[in-house]
């Protein structure tokens, strides 16, 4: 019987690419539909809850993906939910898992990776990228490392968040950032979009000024 897969994700692009993804194996998945936000999802959901996995985004508007997590694990707890992002950081991930989550992938996985994830998760296993498995066994081994800089408590900064503004005052570009960082370009310019939108800026220059009058770095 083929697993059915509903995926919430904002981005047409990055939704039509996972659908994509998702084809590739007709035989083992069914597609049922996707929602552009958490919202989206407990709507469409409430007319059709015949899913078994969802792959969820994190960053969405109106409802986010954890809210979400944390609403259909209440509501539908025999849907398996898959966190399928570009975040890294080990307070996504905590918070994610604690919202119910089972399975925490990255998007830059191969598709077959990501089918892989989907019938682990079916068969009761939690399907992580490596590096976010590394993550989570460092934060069960140092649960109170898991606490935000206090410098950037006031906005709210994760603490991938501070190192990509740290690299920024350096003056280093988006490829640099990504190669010191180990993450891709894409997630780089992610966690940019949501430093300025944090700390209510435009450009890099007013966001490396405000972050040190503020002593985020």
């Amino acid at each position: 019987m083929k697993i059915k897969v509903a995926t919430a994700e904002d981005n047409n692009l990055l939704a039509n690419s996972i659908r994509e993804k998702l084809g590739l194996f007709p035989d083992d998945l069914e597609f049922k539909y996707r929602a552009v936000n958490g919202a989206d999802l407990l709507k469409k959901l409430n007319i059709d809850s015949s899913v078994d996995t969802i792959l969820m985004d994190i960053e969405m508007p109106e409802m986010d993906g954890i809210e979400a997590t944390q609403q259909v694990t209440r509501l539908y707890p025999q849907i398996k939910i898959i966190m399928l992002t570009v975040f890294d950081d080990e307070d996504k991930i905590f918070r994610s898992i604690q919202a119910g989550a089972m399975g925490y992938l990255l998007k830059d996985e191969r598709p077959d990776k990501i089918c892989e994830g989907i019938k682990e998760v079916m068969e009761g296993g939690a399907p992580m990228s490596p590096a976010i498995a590394a993550k989570s066994l460092r934060l069960l081994r140092n649960p109170d490392k898991l606490i935000q800089e206090e410098s950037s408590e006031e906005f709210y900064l994760t603490k991938r968040e501070t190192e990509v503004l740290n690299k920024l005052s350096l003056g280093l570009d988006y490829l640099e950032i990504s190669d010191a960082l180990f993450i891709s370009p894409f997630t780089v310019r992610k966690h940019i979009e949501n430093i300025y939108r944090k700390l209510q800026v435009h450009n890099k220059m007013t966001a490396v000024k405000k972050a040190i009058q503020h002593k985020i770095i």
